[in-house]
């Protein structure tokens, strides 16, 4: 009884520890939605990892992710872009962001693009 009671108490703290890591886990953001929905499809990740990539910082991120929305006929908004940018940017070029409204780097007001 005294080791069923123990096998009890095992089992009982290893579903709260998975309750809590998937509490915890981060949901998508919008721009990796919105990749993954209609660009990964062709972008492998080692479109981001070649050596000719056409991104080379921030602004020129975001201007080839408005290159290709419009290539492609997407209706995404200036804040569409911008998130979608955001995302390739933390998950693979790491570049200096700029800020938009002055709370410090890579800080957006929703609704807001950046100027090219």
């Amino acid at each position: 009884m005294r080791r069923a009671k123990q096998i009890l108490a095992v089992c009982l703290g290893v579903a709260v520890n998975l309750a809590a890591s998937a509490q915890t886990a981060t949901p998508a953001s919008r721009g990796e939605l919105l990749y993954t929905t209609h660009c990964v499809a062709c972008h492998t990740t080692e479109v981001h990892w070649r050596q000719k990539k056409l991104a080379t910082d921030w602004a020129s991120l975001d201007r080839q992710v408005r290159r290709w929305a419009g290539n492609v006929g997407l209706a995404w908004t200036d804040g569409d872009i911008v998130e979608v940018t955001r995302f390739l940017n933390s998950a693979h070029y790491h570049f200096a962001t700029p800020s938009v409204t002055g709370r410090g780097p890579g800080h957006f007001t929703p609704g807001i693009a950046l100027a090219n």
